[in-house]
């Protein structure tokens, strides 16, 4: 383990700290970025989070993820590859009887093929830097998306997001370039009476 923590910044699970382990590609998002997104996310939804489903592509130190978690998300589904971090995420997960979170040891890329029938209302996106995940993932994800669904994106750069995508807030911290992100041809459904979003079952949870 690095001997540096991050620390949730709201919610139920306030002030607990994270540890960040030693990690190929590991970079947690910093304190202050994410009381930014979620006081962003706090203003967008009312403060309403309990119906929100929630995936986090990349969870790495679970830092995005758990802060969903803290402010009572109904659902927080974490993917992450890196052995080591998926046992950090569930040690974590036991410490706070987060009961709304479920951790999946898998690949982002096999992921996302298997979730055409789920619809989530945040998409959390912080990959590792220089691999280009944002590229290859923008097309993929729109057949995950709820009606009025937001995407958190997290790179080094966001001059080449789709212009099917509308940026709705954005910010910079250091040489890190983050955003909240609508997928377009959504924006027009957010009032649709006959959408009910439904939880499908993800792919199970691996030892």
């Amino acid at each position: 383990m690095k001997k540096h923590l991050v620390r949730i910044v709201g919610g139920d699970y306030r002030r607990t700290p994270i540890p960040v382990i030693d990690g190929a590609g590991l970079r947690p998002t910093p304190d202050r970025v994410r009381e930014t997104l979620y006081n962003w996310l706090h203003h967008l939804w009312g403060g309403r989070f309990a119906d929100k489903q929630v995936l986090d592509l990349f969870a790495g130190t679970g830092a995005l993820g758990f802060e969903a978690a803290s402010r009572g998300a109904r659902h927080v589904q974490m993917v992450e590859n890196n052995p080591a971090a998926v046992a950090a995420l569930r040690a974590l997960r036991a410490k706070l009887g987060a009961r709304n979170v479920r951790i999946h040891a898998g690949d982002a890329s096999v992921v996302v093929k298997r979730l055409d029938a789920t619809r989530y209302d945040l998409v959390l996106l912080d990959p590792p830097f220089g691999l280009g995940w944002l590229e290859r993932l923008w097309n993929e994800l729109p057949q995950f998306l709820a009606p009025g669904a937001l995407v958190y994106a997290e790179a080094e750069t966001l001059a080449n997001v789709p212009e099917q995508y509308t940026v709705v807030r954005q910010g910079k911290a250091g040489q890190v370039h983050f955003a909240l992100l609508q997928f377009a041809a959504l924006q027009e459904k957010d009032n649709n009476p006959s959408f009910s979003p439904t939880e499908t079952p993800f792919p199970s949870e691996t030892p």
